[in-house]
């Protein structure tokens, strides 16, 4: 089997290197990662500067590129420039912080795994309840997430899907087991807070109300706290046909305008 990882934290963030070392027991594994943290990217591409491809020592055995780029740059890149053909899956993660709820529409490393599914190439997008890198034992984190990803690769993921998956930080032993859910996307988890500089004009940065949150029963947020392992089957379909269907009869008059004439 053939992997390609990527992130949004960087090609020599923690998590990166804790997921090569897992999944190489799975398969071949190429990792190609922005080259420094571009969290928040959503699903950017380069367009008006040029990308650089650059191997980088990686500690693991896995072929490892740094590019100048966005997540969903480095994907892009993996699939037409980087690799002789298609890998068999994508991996983006693991992201230190969870992606729930409206991060679906934010986070670079779900834009990651969904630039994939443009390929029809399956896609997992990774990340961990837990902040900080520094206290972070990856020994553990690597013992739940092996199970997650045994499952994942015995059972084909259809082409047109991404799993979401995040993982509480605790032991396989502690966690309470998974649950598939959707993504909560009625809690607004980031908010702006208004900051005076000394000349008197307000600034505004957006702050993490993650661990404030009202938590609705049985959703993504929920069981992420409440210690489950939770996924979420993203799909790449975006228009449905009795959607063209209804807006087609909204707009019947003009449809047949040229016909008329």
């Amino acid at each position: 089997m053939k992997i390609l990882i990527t992130n949004d934290d960087g090609i020599f963030a923690p998590g990166v290197q804790a997921l090569a070392d897992l999944l190489s027991h799975f398969g071949e594994v190429t990792v190609v990662c922005p080259e420094t943290e571009k969290s928040a990217y959503s699903h950017k591409i380069t367009l008006r500067q040029p990308l650089k491809l650059k191997k980088v020592d990686f500690a693991s055995h896995a072929e490892a590129f740094a590019v100048n780029g966005s997540p969903a740059d480095c994907v892009k890149l993996g699939m037409e420039v980087l690799l002789p053909e298609k890998p068999d899956i994508v991996f983006s993660g693991i992201n230190i912080g969870p992606n729930v709820g409206r991060d679906l529409y934010y986070s670079g490393t779900i834009a990651a795994a969904q630039e994939a599914m443009l390929y029809q190439v399956p896609s997992v997008s990774v990340s961990l309840e837990t902040f900080d890198s520094r206290k972070i034992k990856f020994d553990i984190v690597k013992q739940l997430l092996y199970q997650v990803v045994e499952v994942i690769v015995q059972n084909k993921i259809p082409k047109n899907l991404m799993l979401n998956v995040n993982l509480p930080y605790t032991s396989k032993e502690l966690c309470k087991g998974v649950r598939v859910v959707p993504m909560d996307l009625s809690v607004s988890r980031y908010n702006f807070a208004g900051l005076n500089d000394p000349h008197g004009h307000i600034y505004y940065w957006l702050k993490d109300h993650y661990h404030e949150l009202e938590l609705n029963e049985g959703t993504d947020y929920h069981l992420l706290r409440e210690g489950y392992v939770t996924i979420s089957p993203i799909e790449l379909v975006h228009t449905r046909k009795r959607r063209i269907d209804q807006l087609t009869r909204w707009f019947y008059q003009y449809t047949n305008l040229q016909e008329e004439k």
